[in-house]
């Protein structure tokens, strides 16, 4: 069955709402609860490792209850719709807190944002899931995965670009009732983004599920050394990825400052997620025609390491309220990002034939739910990074809206700086220095292992 290309926009459309929701959880959270709300930056990033960890461990399981559905809508869409209505009720009370302090707001925290992860898994398991079951066709499978990621990239830039533009213009003075009404109208979009998703897009009568245990992910992980070389390159970009997203917020209240910060944070946002995008979009495939995978890889590595440096160069050199002059670490660090990612998702279908020849067995599902995993288990543990970093440095939040931005000593905003650039930094070296010594799937290597593989099935 091929798709339409009103099947494959509705598809696009749901992975821009879903990613604006994941976007705005992953990328706010922590802001609104410590900064806003005033509780403790260790205990908030304690309760998203925790979470995020729990989410990761409850894919496998979710995997199995959507394989085990049998509904006259299929068993991908009831779990589609409603998870999405549940999440976008959940999305709207985490940013819309009572007026409650202390320990009843931790205990209330400690809820809602586990709740919030139990029911984005129940509608995002079966989204991605049903990818295969859709349509048979190589070629639309390769392409729907391709529309998936790009539009997902999209939701999340449009979060970045105008989420505390909206805040401001929402709430005024009052970010607590700015971002109350930015999550109102991204669960409403999310609502309607996936609903069109479910009504357009629906699965073949034959079609079937594969589901892994977690042990059967870390069994395929651990046979198959190149699977576990990407995946791992996967944790190290993500973690300096996820530090990043965290503290550039509170680097731009707080060190950039001024009364403008909020639009200054917008325009850096905006640029660097249009430079993600197009990372994804346009440079990847300039450099594809010129260059190997492993190199383009390396190059990227490399870019996004130059940019942590200039912007510790900046900070140091007190350049930290020169906006154009960001821009260009900025540009540097996204647009890696971008490249990364199209090519961490391309490193892993190529260990799956190399598995294949090396086992006898092919296990795609279980290695790409594996990296799913991993990178959530990982955000968790570098948003709790993120947190005891914000503590230790002595951040103290603006939860006083009324008043003026609080002003940080120099010590705690020389620590900003250091965590936000040097931590990266290790980490996209780390994962460089892994790579270069252990990946050996080089474009001429995926060539054999196909051709390999396509005299064995023949």
């Amino acid at each position: 069955m091929k798709l339409t290309a009103r099947q494959k926009a509705a598809f696009g459309i749901g992975a821009v709402g879903k990613d604006m929701v994941y976007a705005l959880s992953s990328s706010y959270i922590m802001y609104y609860y410590q900064d806003i709300l005033g509780l403790s930056a260790s205990f908030v990033g304690l309760i998203l490792m925790i979470a995020r960890i729990f989410d990761a461990i409850n894919d496998p399981f979710m995997g199995i209850l959507v394989a085990k559905t049998r509904t006259r809508w299929g068993k991908f869409r009831p779990w589609l719709v409603s998870g999405t209505v549940l999440n976008a009720f959940v999305l709207y009370a985490m940013f819309a807190a009572p007026d409650i302090k202390g320990t009843a707001l931790m205990a209330f925290f400690s809820v809602i944002y586990i709740l919030w992860g139990v029911t984005y898994t129940m509608m995002d398991i079966p989204y991605w899931s049903m990818i295969p079951a859709i349509t048979s066709t190589p070629a639309d499978t390769e392409n729907l995965s391709v529309i998936g990621r790009t539009c997902a990239g999209v939701g999340s830039a449009l979060i970045a670009m105008g989420t505390m533009l909206l805040v401001g213009i929402f709430g005024g003075n009052s970010e607590r009732a700015g971002f109350r009404m930015v999550a109102l109208i991204v669960a409403v979009i999310f609502v309607v983004a996936e609903l069109i998703c479910a009504f357009s897009v629906r699965e073949r009568e034959d079609s079937s599920m594969e589901t892994a245990s977690v042990s059967q992910m870390f069994k395929a992980l651990f046979s198959n050394d190149q699977a576990l070389v990407v995946v791992l390159s996967i944790v190290l970009i993500n973690s300096a990825l996820y530090l990043t997203s965290n503290l550039i917020i509170y680097f731009f209240k707080y060190d950039f400052g001024g009364a403008d910060w909020k639009v200054n944070y917008t325009l850096f946002s905006t640029v660097g997620g249009a430079c993600q995008i197009l990372g994804m979009m346009i440079v990847y495939p300039l450099l594809r025609k010129k260059l190997q995978n492993t190199q383009i890889f390396v190059a990227a590595l490399l870019m996004g390491m130059t940019g942590y440096v200039l912007l510790l160069a900046f900070c140091l050199t007190g350049n930290t309220s020169n906006l154009p002059l960001l821009f260009v670490p900025g540009v540097l660090v996204f647009a890696a990002n971008g490249i990364l990612s199209v090519l961490t998702t391309v490193f892993l279908s190529n260990s799956v034939d190399y598995g294949q020849l090396k086992s006898g067995h092919r296990d795609e599902s279980v290695i790409f739910s594996m990296q799913t995993f991993v990178v959530k288990a990982a955000s968790g543990v570098s948003v709790f990074a993120a947190g005891l970093g914000l503590d230790l440095i002595g951040l103290v939040g603006n939860s006083d809206e009324t008043g003026p931005v609080m002003q940080q000593s120099a010590a705690t905003l020389t620590g900003l700086r250091l965590i936000m650039t040097i931590f990266p930094m290790i980490l996209l070296l780390a994962a460089l220095l892994f790579f270069r010594k252990k990946f050996k799937l080089t474009d001429d290597v995926v060539l054999e292992n196909s051709e390999k593989l396509r005299a064995q099935n023949s």
